[in-house]
């Protein structure tokens, strides 16, 4: 065997990500209470990147060592992301404001301690007392810096922050998670949970770090400066990354037309269909020609009503349970009712247990469904966001997968293979009308079109408009609901998660009465014989009531997306 590691400092101690260059597995993820502990064993490694300071200046001359002071430039607005390491005397201190004074007094122009920095400093500490006193691990361990990784892979700085203001940022964690999938990182590694006393951050920054060790092992390492330096106890003084094989730029997943910055990639949702294939169906298109509904556009249906579990919600929730370990404890859901049928089905399939917690708006149509496919049903409160709360407190008591009908990036790109089905299917669209409720399904759709010439106009009932007033207000705000199709329509905030994923990708959104959304269903049922709910209607009731207006001889789609309907409610529509 030849171990070889990533490696990142976390609050129990380090949190490496582990490969075996001489067997076919993937990377593994453990937390370690000592760096040493990695170099003992029958699995010790023989080579570690590690995230952490490495050779310290007696005295500090500009803004830090001349690697720090190198490699900012590199990585654009966020070049604090990089601080700077004090002169050896300061990081030996265990006090902060000694930590301090020796810092001045050995700095020019005299620089004080951070404090981020000085938390780090018992770390700095263990990596430089293993290796002053063990000289062969000197060659054998190499400093590097996360987003000097990452700004590598893509061949120029990250867009997005992994923090804001110290929270997790879900944009951050999926553009540096798409990078990793296109470096050659497992998905299921990718997107598994971290262990235990390691934060989601730290498990990327280790698997960032494995893919500069294992560059290293190869030969492509590339260290700032090059050669190294030396400090006064003959450790190294350099961040390393590597030499891409060819330039990012000709990678695929930079070429395509969804920038690698977006929380959602056209390589990732190419990634879940092959994952789903053989799981969701390939639903049809019928082709209407022009001049229907009195309209001047070449109308064509996406047909996903006729998806598994009634919706396109399968996608997503198929994407979810084979994207990440399900616990004993299995999947929870909360829903409108398609979003809960739809994990009800896709766990049924898997042979895993489901608990849906859905409002009591949900029809008896949907709720029922959700049963017949084995799951429990919770039901209580008085929208969906009462159910989204019972969920959250069962998930903490049970320790269940949480699948999220929308905030969730497995869900938005098992979502956005219908943007690539459909674009496959109808290659000369011009414009694709989608209804949003929480805005997972038009996330995905945009997704995959981003960048291209199909524009996508989202349809939001009047009653129900949270991605429109997201996008008036410039970020997620609250909306009050009440519509006919609120059960599938009817979230009160896209999210954050959301907003990223549209804001430049969806062209604009109409909205549309609740008795275009009526008219539409009768229509459907009268001239097609499909039976669809309100929220799989109402892109179509932007076309009939005018809410949106195409040009003539515009190639249009309209996604037809729920067909979890009341029987009678529809019986009375149509009369």
């Amino acid at each position: 065997m030849a171990w070889i590691a990533g490696v990142d400092g976390c609050r129990a101690g380090w949190v490496a990500a582990l490969v075996d260059t001489q067997a076919d597995a993937p990377p593994q993820l453990r937390v370690v209470p000592r760096l040493a502990d990695l170099f003992e064993g029958p699995a010790a490694v023989s080579l570690v990147a590690v995230d952490m300071p490495i050779g310290l200046p007696e005295r500090v001359n500009g803004s830090g060592r001349g690697p720090e002071q190198l490699v900012r430039p590199l990585l654009g607005e966020r070049q604090s992301s990089v601080f700077s390491i004090p002169a050896r005397a300061a990081v030996e201190a265990e006090d902060y404001w000694e930590a301090c004074r020796l810092a001045l007094a050995c700095s020019e122009p005299p620089r004080k301690v951070s404090k981020q920095g000085f938390h780090l400093f018992p770390k700095i500490r263990e990596i430089d007392l293993l290796l002053r006193t063990s000289p062969a691990l000197r060659e054998r361990v190499f400093e590097v810096h996360p987003e000097l990784a990452f700004r590598t892979m893509r061949g120029a700085p990250l867009v997005t922050p992994k923090k804001i203001k110290g929270v997790v940022n879900p944009a951050g964690m999926a553009e540096r998670r798409a990078l990793l999938i296109a470096a050659g990182m497992p998905e299921q590694v990718v997107h598994a949970p971290p262990p235990r006393g390691a934060a989601v951050d730290d498990a990327l920054d280790a698997l960032a770090a494995l893919v500069v060790a294992r560059c290293i092992a190869a030969g492509r390492g590339k260290p700032f400066p090059d050669p190294p330096g030396r400090d006064s106890h003959g450790l190294p003084i350099a961040i390393w990354t590597f030499q891409p094989e060819r330039p990012p730029a000709q990678d695929a997943a930079m070429n395509a037309p969804v920038a690698i910055d977006r929380p959602v990639t056209r390589p990732m949702i190419e990634a879940a269909a092959a994952r789903i294939a053989g799981h969701a169906r390939v639903t049809p298109v019928m082709r209407l020609g022009t001049g229907v509904f009195g309209s001047a556009a070449d109308v064509s249906f996406k047909l996903e009503c006729l998806q598994h579990a009634g919706s396109f919600k399968t996608r997503g929730a198929f994407n979810n349970l084979l994207s990440l370990p399900v616990p004993a404890a299995g999947v929870a859901a909360a829903s409108g009712g398609n979003h809960g049928a739809a994990v009800a089905y896709a766990a049924m399939k898997r042979g895993v247990k489901a608990s849906i917690f859905v409002p009591e708006i949900s029809p008896a149509a949907k709720i029922e469904a959700i049963r017949r496919f084995g799951a429990d049903v919770v039901v209580g409160g008085a929208q969906y966001d009462d159910a989204q709360a019972a969920c959250d407190r069962f998930v903490a008591e049970t320790g269940a997968l949480k699948i999220h009908p929308f905030a969730a990036a497995e869900t938005i790109t098992g979502q956005g293979t219908l943007g690539r089905e459909w674009d496959s299917q109808e290659p000369d669209l011009d414009t694709v009308l989608v209804a949003v409720g929480g805005g997972g399904l038009i996330s995905g759709i945009a997704s995959w079109f981003a960048g291209s010439k199909v524009k996508v106009v989202g349809v939001e009932p009047e009653g129900s408009r949270a991605l429109q007033a997201a996008f008036e207000a410039k970020g997620p705000v609250e909306v009050k609901v009440a519509s006919v199709a609120a059960d599938s329509l009817g979230a009160r905030n896209v999210g954050q998660l959301v907003y990223d994923a549209t804001k430049d990708a969806v062209e604009r959104v109409v909205l549309v009465a609740d008795a275009a959304i009526t008219e539409a269903q009768a229509a459907l049922w009268r001239d097609f014989r499909l039976a669809v709910e309100p929220g799989g209607a109402a892109a179509l009731g932007a076309l009939i009531s005018g809410a949106y207006r195409p040009a003539p001889g515009e190639r249009l789609g309209v996604l037809v997306c729920g067909a979890n309907v009341d029987l009678a409610k529809l019986a009375a529509i149509v009369g």
